[in-house]
């Protein structure tokens, strides 16, 4: 048995060793599209504030990790997958065929379709060239300007604070993370970063990018309302989309990503797909998202190689799921955190101390959860939510004091 694995992420990775661990004799490739060893793009932040070096990001540290295992790893973009012939061409025109296939080639950033793209010193931060790049130019004393305030706007924000001198901060959006904050979260991140001494405009829009007069090399940032931002760099978190176009003619159905059942199967038998790429099973709607979370990912690629095997388990849904740090400053969400029709909901708030904590509920269970600066209930809002723990009286409990959510964990785990 032969099986391809497009993609070195952890998705595939976590492939690759399941798909070794239940089959020695497997003949096992995986297929990255960076010349660089398999990694963590979580990691990028933590190397560019010097915690770790490139070879921290390295989703395995252990010298010879894929020989010792009989995995072929390989660098190469796929330029087409021909499903009849079980077989894919990569760019450059080499082909590679397969018993079985998974997709796991997750997503690139997204661009601004505005003048100016092309210039020196305007990067994503997505790759370990990327952050070679930014280390070069996030100096100290340095204008940065970080073009979305998304979550991993947000959590480049954190690294480009610690290393450049003045950094502002663009948003399209009314707030930031408008995905995973409401109104009273997102207005609370935002006077932390300003407390930080960061400039944070929301509710607006770049209209290019253009170098400026200066002959240095620095670039000016144009907003619609005619303002221009001096940047000696400027970073680019404008959202990410799925690598799947080279699918077009396999006959794979894809939406927002590769759509994948319960098992990780697309509608093409012997093809699956994984992580940041798959839409697949949602745990709080029953529907099909793509939840582009390392966790996610992990858990993808272990139950998609064991039905590779021949196994059959079943994908339970991912939740809707995010933590991150942002100057210092934690926050999270979980769920449908924004509540339901007909659902209730409970809240604490304290803006001095930067604490905020939102519980939703439909009938007596736990249906999403948002906080700030309260990084001590994140795994306990997450159990009582994936668990669907019926709360009973501790549900009014609950909604006169939201603070109290690890006291009912800990009372309904003793049932």
């Amino acid at each position: 048995m032969k099986h391809v694995i497009i993609g070195a992420g952890p998705a595939g990775v976590v492939a690759a060793e399941t798909l070794r661990k239940g089959d020695a004799g497997a003949e096992i490739h995986l297929i990255g599209g960076e010349p660089e060893p398999p990694y963590s793009r979580m990691a990028i932040p933590y190397l560019l504030d010097g915690d770790i070096g490139e070879d921290g990001t390295y989703l395995r540290k252990t010298a010879g990790h894929y020989d010792n295992l009989s995995i072929k790893y390989s660098h190469g973009r796929v330029e087409s997958v021909a499903a009849g012939d079980s077989a894919l061409t990569l760019e450059g025109g080499d082909k590679v065929s397969y018993d079985r296939l998974l997709v796991a080639s997750g997503a690139r950033p997204m661009q601004l379709p505005v003048p100016g793209m092309d210039l020196a010193g305007v990067h994503n931060c997505w790759t370990l060239e990327d952050a070679r790049s930014i280390a070069k130019l996030a100096q100290k004393d340095a204008n940065v300007v970080l073009i979305g305030a998304g979550f991993i706007g947000c959590i480049i924000l954190e690294s480009l604070l610690k290393l450049a001198g003045n950094l502002s901060v663009v948003e399209m959006e009314e707030r930031m993370v408008s995905r995973m904050m409401d109104d009273t979260a997102a207005g609370m991140l935002k006077r932390w970063c300003e407390s930080k001494n960061v400039e944070v405009l929301t509710s607006s829009r770049v209209s290019a990018i253009e170098a400026a007069s200066d002959g240095a090399g620095d670039k000016n940032v144009v907003l619609e309302d005619g303002r221009k931002i001096n940047a000696n760099l400027v970073v680019l978190a404008v959202g990410v989309a799925p690598n799947m176009e080279f699918l077009e003619g396999s006959g794979v159905a894809t939406d927002d990503g590769i759509l994948v059942d319960q098992h990780l199967a697309t509608n093409v038998e012997n093809i699956y797909a994984a992580g940041d790429v798959a839409q697949g099973p949602d745990f709080s709607t029953g529907g099909h998202m793509v939840h582009a979370i390392q966790p996610t990912a992990v858990e993808h690629g272990r139950i998609a190689a064991l039905n590779m095997l021949g196994q059959s388990p079943a994908y339970k849904g991912s939740l809707i799921m995010n933590v991150l740090a942002t100057a210092g400053l934690i926050s999270s969400s979980f769920g449908k955190w924004e509540g339901v029709k007909g659902g209730d909901s409970s809240a604490a708030t304290d803006e001095a101390a930067y604490k905020y904590l939102r519980l939703q509920f439909e009938d007596d269970r736990l249906i999403g959860a948002l906080g700030i600066g309260m990084t001590e209930h994140v795994g306990v809002m997450r159990g009582l939510i994936t668990n669907q723990t019926p709360l009973g009286a501790w549900k009014d409990k609950l909604m006169a004091s939201p603070g109290r959510v690890m006291e009912a964990y800990v009372a309904h785990s003793q049932l």
